[in-house]
This record gives C-alpha cells, sequence and structure tokens, in this order.
C-alpha cells in the first residue's frame, strides 16, 4: 500500500497555518480541525505557498513548559519544527512508519515535487491496516496473543 492510496481513501484536506499566525490561533485550529498537526506555509514567498514547518500540540506543550504562557501571543515559527520530514505519494506505508519512528513524530506532509498534496498521520496509517487486514473469525471475540512466559 503506498500513501497515494491513502489519500485517495481519507481525501486531500491539509490544516495548514500562515507562517505569520501566532501559536494561540495554531491551537484554535488545530481544535477546529480535529487534529495533532497543523503544516506551516510562507504564502509571502514568490514561489507560492511554501512549506516551512509543522506545529503539533507536542510542540506547544514544550513551548508551554519551556517557555510559559507568552508563547501564545509569538509567532508560530516560535515553536513550530523547522525542515519537517515530508513523504511523496508513491511511498510506501512501511517507509513512512519508519520515519515516524526515526524522527518520533506522528504527521508526514506529503509533496509531491514541491506541491503540498496532503498529511498523513499515525491514525491514517493504522486505519489503512485495519481496513487491510482480513475480518476476524468472530467480530465480537478480541483478538488474543500469546504471551510469553516470565523466566
Amino acid at each position: 500500500m503506498r500513501v497515494e492510496d491513502i489519500l485517495r481513501r481519507k481525501g486531500t484536506r491539509i490544516g495548514t497555518v500562515r507562517i505569520n499566525e501566532t501559536v494561540e490561533t495554531a491551537l484554535r485550529l488545530l481544535k477546529a480541525e480535529n487534529t495533532g498537526a497543523l503544516v506551516v506555509k510562507d504564502v509571502c514567498r514568490t514561489e507560492g505557498n511554501t512549506v516551512v514547518g509543522v506545529i503539533s500540540e507536542r510542540d506547544i506543550v514544550r513551548g508551554l513548559t519551556d517557555r510559559g504562557p507568552g508563547i501564545l501571543s509569538l509567532p508560530v515559527t516560535a515553536v513550530m519544527s523547522n525542515h519537517p520530514v515530508c513523504c511523496a505519494p508513491g511511498d510506501s506505508v512501511r517507509r513512512v512508519l519508519q520515519l515516524m519512528d526515526e524522527h518520533t513524530i506522528r504527521h508526514i506532509p506529503v509533496l509531491d515535487g514541491a506541491s503540498l498534496v496532503g498529511v498523513v498521520s499515525v491514525r491514517d496509517l493504522i486505519k489503512a491496516q485495519l481496513d487491510a487486514a482480513p475480518p476476524d473469525a468472530d467480530p465480537g471475540e478480541a483478538a488474543s496473543y500469546p504471551v510469553a512466559a516470565a523466566q
């Protein structure tokens, strides 16, 4: 399964925030979009809508913990992750999971060349795997997995 398959199923709605918006605005957008991260875009550059970062709930919590509530009035650049890890529509789910694990992130922007075409989250990947899995023999029964005995 590829990223493009996931985007086709979920749609290409992308939560974004402009680079000059405040952290408080980003928080409100996170709530409104019911997501854990927003792609930060610079709409002022001559090349158009350029992805410049990602701001996540974790970034904001770190900022609040380290610097206090004053960060809410600062631009998102104060707490966003610069140089975001991105993937391409043709990347495999396995590759995206490896990137998420390697960089300890839960959301990855999807770029087709320089164009932002979507965002893939851990939840999207789990849903795709569940949809692709064969159904349980008894849907009412919870799956059980053997546990190795303690030595």
